[in-house]
């Protein structure tokens, strides 16, 4: 904006100094012409009564010379009384000019080498005598060019003067409409504290009220969330008590043992989640170099624990793909709820005794995450995929899958679903080293692609289940 108000000052003054600067010039130069012939028609009156008296050679040429035009002007006396006609002084127009000026009686002017010519006929009683006074160019334009300049310069000042107000006028404008994009980018980046001066124009001062009062209510939101939150945690801590003190009675055994372990992490998440919605301090900025966990060794954590489960119902399981540490950019919690979403569906949504796998792929600007199974499948992958939509069964929230969307995406992946070899539902999880998605643009976006398509086509090869 303040740019385009400079070149739109620039181009209006430029035109104004234009139109009136070219016909000002041009009128200086017509009156410099003038001031010179003007002059000249002095120099000629001033022979014009030396005619009226004499006509004898020496005593005109004298008067010439008296004229202080010795060498600008000419007389041209007519012929009488047998006498032949006297040309004083230097000639420079064209004897039919002479003859013409001569013959109408008024007078003239004329172009001649290095500048011009004065014809002013002078009435004798023996016919009509010319004065010529030659006028050099130099005179003509005596003047002009140091007009010409002064207006010039006073005109680049015009410009320059315009141009500089403009600017100030433009960062006037400019200044505020930048404090509200860098206020609005710092709100989005997570820091609620964010508010902009209300300053500069009315319109933008209204603007940045209007952006204060919504970071206020922003932030009263988010205070208002984290407190529900923290409330709804806390209040699973007695049903967790009741659960812990179950689990305690139960004895020895590795079921007993499974039950105590998952109390006690049910109850450190739900104090993590207490915490962090105490906490009010929102983490929207991406994770930085060396930031995340590795997947293969949560996969390895995760499976551990559903994989006594799997053995209760008889299920059969395969991991692959974390013999090696595989680095993403995720926390180890986040995705570890992640994989307990996703394999709390299998065990929720297929019947005892479905086979699933969990594979694991580093590439090389990539990490592909493929949970499958042999159930029935879900015949709707985009209502699956829509958050709060549920199945429809009992314990179902439809929130599952729309964490773990969101989990990819905070990478630039993406998650999708469909069919897997063992002919069920197949999720796909799509996390991105580089913070791009993997529709990526032009040739590096294709190339991406085509990398998806072969990674899940090796996944999707038949392999035997233990």
């Amino acid at each position: 904006m303040r740019w385009a108000l400079v070149k739109v000052c620039l181009a209006v003054t430029t035109m104004v100094v234009v139109a009136f600067a070219v016909p000002l010039g041009l009128v200086v130069r017509e009156m410099a012409r003038d001031r010179a012939f003007s002059s000249a028609e002095r120099e000629a009156a001033a022979v014009a009564p030396a005619l009226s008296i004499t006509t004898d050679r020496d005593k005109l040429e004298r008067v010439v010379v008296s004229a202080g035009a010795d060498s600008g002007m000419a007389v041209h006396l007519p012929p009488s009384g047998g006498r032949a006609a006297i040309d004083l002084g230097r000639q420079r127009a064209a004897d039919r000019d002479i003859q013409a000026v001569r013959r109408m009686g008024r007078a003239s002017t004329g172009t001649v080498p290095g500048g011009s010519t004065l014809l002013q006929p002078v009435a004798l009683s023996s016919g009509v005598a010319v004065v010529e006074v030659y006028v050099p160019e130099s005179e003509v334009t005596n003047g002009v060019s140091t007009a010409w300049a002064v207006l010039a310069a006073v005109g680049l000042a015009l410009i320059v003067g315009s141009v500089a107000v403009a600017d100030r006028l433009g960062v006037r404008m400019v200044r505020p409409a930048q404090r509200l994009a860098e206020g609005a980018h710092e709100l989005g980046e997570g820091r609620l504290g964010a508010r902009v001066p209300e300053d500069g124009p009315a319109e933008l001062r209204l603007a940045a009220v209007a952006f204060n009062s919504m970071a206020d209510q922003v932030v009263q939101l988010l205070a208002n969330e984290r407190e529900l939150a923290a409330d709804l945690s806390h209040r699973l801590r007695t049903p967790l008590t009741v659960l812990r003190l179950n689990a305690a009675s139960l004895g020895a055994g590795p079921a007993a043992d499974q039950t105590r372990s998952a109390v006690a992490q049910l109850e450190r998440e739900v104090d993590t989640i207490i915490r962090t919605a105490r906490e009010a301090k929102p983490q929207t900025a991406a994770a930085g170099p060396g930031a995340g966990c590795d997947a293969a060794e949560v996969v390895r954590r995760r499976m551990e624990f559903w994989s006594a489960l799997a053995e209760d119902e008889g299920r059969k399981w395969r991991v692959a793909g974390v013999d090696r540490p595989v680095r993403i950019p995720v926390a180890r919690a986040d995705l570890a709820a992640a994989l307990d979403a996703l394999l709390g569906n299998v065990f929720r949504h297929t019947a005892e005794g479905t086979a699933f796998a969990v594979d694991v792929h580093n590439g090389d600007d990539a990490v592909i995450v493929l949970i499958s199974d042999a159930g029935p499948g879900i015949p709707d992958p985009d209502a699956a995929m829509a958050r709060g939509s549920g199945s429809g069964a009992a314990g179902s929230t439809g929130l599952g899958l729309d964490i773990v969307r969101r989990l990819a995406e905070s990478t630039g992946g993406d998650v999708r679903i469909g069919s897997s070899v063992l002919g069920g539902t197949e999720v796909r999880i799509w996390f991105q080293l580089d913070g791009r998605g993997p529709a990526g643009r032009g040739h590096r976006g294709s190339a991406r692609r085509r990398r998806a398509r072969r990674l899940v086509s090796t996944f999707n090869r038949p392999r035997s289940l233990p």
